[in-house]
């Protein structure tokens, strides 16, 4: 009997510990069970491909959660790097040239100005939170809204005013949009980048004392400091790693849609976040895997393509979307509060 009872203590544990997977599993059963083409190479390849540029975003941001932070500013820093690099890398015969007297720049030269300036503003982000011990919350909330009108007055300049920038370079389309071609698929680079920056966090998080330190103040921001470790050092290098990670998927995404406005990137926080926390990553901080983030999103992913293949309305897949991170973070917090 009280091995029966300890069986049954186990398995109600995991299915509480596991019940947003389960959740989620059983949706994307019912999506192919709905329309069995789903599951085809084309479908897994543009999953993928849509997956890579917010598996960088959330990269970044879980590193802040890990601390036991926020950043609400992710987005608007995408859409500034979008609209920075779109504006250096137009062909040099597009007749709507924000700089019409620019040449055609290496492709490398605009990816890391616009990596710089968003890996500026999240220093930024980092120095207000540490420094003036500003609530994360309220510190990015303040950064997003600054940024979003420093993009707005960037993008609309004179003399074309608020369109879209267009007429990218063919460099700049084929780093973004073009792929390798293995058999009858072509796998984008896009893939490529997130396989490449996802193993850079790894080591980052595993290997290196920083990494440790991150850990460490989010699992106990007091009791890392009395160990030794410069914990405003540390927050402020987070937050800088992650505006330098929101820059270059700025970049990727202004080469994939093939051109840049304000509001590129807008609300790719909160898919940041709530990919996160489906992913493993507490909101309470000291809690997270590159593995677990990586899955997270393509969860999300997954879910939003299905249900769009399927035709649902995008309102619905807003409501569910909805749902699906009210409920993730009420049992991230109950699995929190037994631990305690």
């Amino acid at each position: 009997m009280n091995t029966q009872a300890t069986k049954k203590s186990t398995i109600t544990k995991w299915l509480f510990d596991n019940v947003i997977y389960v959740f989620l599993l059983l949706l994307v059963i019912g999506i192919v069970i709905a329309s069995p083409d789903f599951l085809s190479m084309t479908n897994l390849i543009n999953i993928l491909s849509q997956s890579s540029s917010r598996i960088i975003i959330a990269l970044g941001i879980a590193g802040i959660l890990i601390l036991g932070g926020t950043d609400l500013s992710a987005g608007r820093m995408v859409g500034l790097a979008a609209v920075v690099s779109a504006s250096l890398l137009q062909a040099g015969d597009y007749a709507y040239k924000m700089y019409p007297n620019l040449p055609e720049l290496p492709l490398f030269v605009p990816i890391i100005i616009a990596m710089l300036v968003t890996g500026l503003f999240g220093t930024l982000n980092g120095f207000i939170v540490s420094k003036f011990h500003v609530p994360p919350f309220i510190a990015t909330l303040g950064m997003m809204i600054g940024v979003y009108g420093i993009t707005s007055i960037y993008f609309d300049r004179p003399p074309y005013g608020a369109q879209p920038i267009g007429g990218l370079s063919e460099s700049f389309t084929t780093f973004a949009q073009k792929g390798i071609k293995l058999g009858q698929y072509e796998f984008p680079y896009l893939i490529l980048y997130a396989i490449a920056f996802s193993i850079i966090i790894w080591v980052l998080w595993n290997k290196t004392q920083l990494g440790k330190n991150m850990y460490a103040i989010g699992g106990n921001a007091e009791a890392a400091k009395v160990s030794g470790v410069n914990v405003a050092k540390n927050i402020i290098i987070i937050y800088m790693i992650a505006g330098l990670l929101y820059g270059f998927s700025g970049t990727l995404e202004a080469g994939r849609v093939g051109s840049a406005t304000n509001n590129t990137g807008n609300m790719y926080e909160l898919d940041a976040i709530a990919a996160c926390v489906v992913g493993g990553v507490s909101l309470s901080g000291g809690i997270g895997t590159v593995p677990g983030v990586i899955t997270g999103v393509l969860i999300f992913q997954v879910i939003n393509y299905g249900l769009a293949f399927l035709g649902v309305s995008p309102y619905i897949q807003f409501i569910v979307k909805g749902a699906i991170i009210i409920v993730a973070v009420a049992f991230d917090m109950r699995k929190h509060a037994k631990k305690k």
